[in-house]
C-alpha cells in the first residue's frame, strides 16, 4: 500500500491562525503572558488535517529567518513586508516546540524558504508516497504532479480548495512547472518583484500557453504586438531574474528518510475531557500546559 505523506507549510498556518484571532485581541496568553493564539490555531489545523487526510507520514516545514538566497539575488525581495507583530515573535519557536511535542517532524534550513523544503520533499518522495501539501501559498502550484495534491486553506479548519495535476492542467492549460514562468512575467507584489511592467496575469498566462516558456517568448519576440514586444525587451533582465525568484528549489538535501516521518498515533489516555463539546489534546510541558 502506497504511503500517504502530509506536508504542512507551518509558517502559512501559523500566520493565518495568528491574524484570524489577533483582530479580536484574542491572544490566549499563558500564565507568564506569552501569547499562544497562532500556535494553538496552527496545532488545531494540523490535528484536523491529520484526521481528514489520514496520513501515514507528516512533515512540517518552516522559514528560518527573513533572509534567504533570494535576497542575495534581489534586494527588493519581500522588502515591502511589514515586520511581524510583537505578539507573534515568541510564537515562532513555540510553534516548532509544540509541533515536536505532538510528534510531527520539523524541517527548516537557514537561507531557504519553507517552499524550497516542500519542493525538495516532493521531488524526493513523489515516487514513494501520495503527497498532500497544506498551505495558503499558490506559488506551490508549480509542484503539482500525478502523485501530489495541494490543499489551499479556504475557511475554518476543514474547508480546502484542492488542486490536483488534472485540475491545474484543465484550468491553466500549461504544465505546473511552467507556473513559475507565468509568475516571472506578471511579477508578485507580495514578494516584491515586478516581473515585466504592464504584463498582467491573463497576458502572462497566454504568453506561456502560446510559446511554452520564457525562452520561447524571447525567441519569437518579433511575432508579438509592438507594445508587448517593447515591454518585454525593456524588462528582459528583470524577467529572467523574476523567474529565478519565482522558481521553487527542488534539490535541497532533505536529511531524513520517509520512515522518520511516521505519523503519531494518539492514545485515548492522551485525551482529557474539558467540556461537553468533546475532547481537547492536552500537551504537558515542563513550564506550561497547552490545550487544543
Amino acid at each position: 500500500m502506497k504511503k500517504q505523506l502530509l506536508i504542512i507549510d507551518g509558517m502559512a498556518l501559523l500566520f493565518r491562525s495568528f491574524f484570524a484571532s489577533a483582530a479580536m485581541n484574542q491572544f490566549i496568553r499563558l500564565a507568564d503572558g506569552t501569547p499562544t493564539n497562532g500556535v494553538q490555531g496552527f496545532a488545531r489545523h494540523v490535528l484536523t488535517a491529520q484526521n481528514i487526510y489520514k496520513p501515514t507520514h507528516i512533515a512540517v516545514c518552516w522559514d528560518m529567518g527573513a533572509h534567504t538566497f533570494r535576497n542575495d539575488l534581489y534586494d527588493g525581495y519581500k522588502a515591502n513586508r511589514p515586520a511581524p507583530p510583537e505578539e507573534m515573535l515568541p510564537q515562532f519557536d513555540l510553534a516548532k516546540e509544540v509541533s515536536e511535542l505532538l510528534g510531527w517532524k520539523n524541517f527548516g534550513t537557514v537561507g531557504m524558504e519553507a517552499d524550497d523544503l516542500i519542493g525538495s520533499m516532493v521531488e524526493k518522495w513523489k515516487d514513494e508516497a501520495d503527497i498532500t501539501i497544506i498551505s495558503g501559498d499558490r506559488d506551490l502550484l508549480q509542484l503539482l504532479n500525478h502523485s501530489t495534491t495541494i490543499a489551499f486553506t479556504k475557511k475554518g479548519y476543514t474547508e480546502y480548495d484542492v488542486y490536483t495535476y488534472d485540475r491545474f492542467k484543465e484550468e491553466y492549460a500549461i504544465e505546473p512547472a511552467s507556473f513559475a514562468e507565468v509568475k516571472a512575467f506578471m511579477g508578485d507584489s507580495s514578494d516584491g518583484y515586478p516581473g515585466v511592467k504592464g504584463i498582467g496575469p491573463k497576458t502572462a498566462l497566454q504568453l506561456i500557453q502560446n510559446y511554452g516558456s520564457i525562452e520561447g517568448v524571447l525567441n519569437n519576440i518579433d511575432s508579438l504586438k509592438p507594445a508587448q514586444r517593447k515591454k518585454i525587451e525593456e524588462d528582459a533582465d528583470m524577467l529572467k531574474l523574476s523567474h529565478k525568484l519565482a522558481t521553487i528549489e527542488t534539490n535541497h538535501p532533505i536529511e531524513a528518510e520517509l520512515e522518520h516521518l511516521a505519523a503519531p498515533v494518539y492514545s485515548f489516555e492522551s485525551l482529557l475531557p474539558v467540556d461537553e463539546k468533546g475532547y481537547r489534546l492536552i500537551v504537558k510541558h515542563a513550564k506550561s500546559v497547552y490545550q487544543f
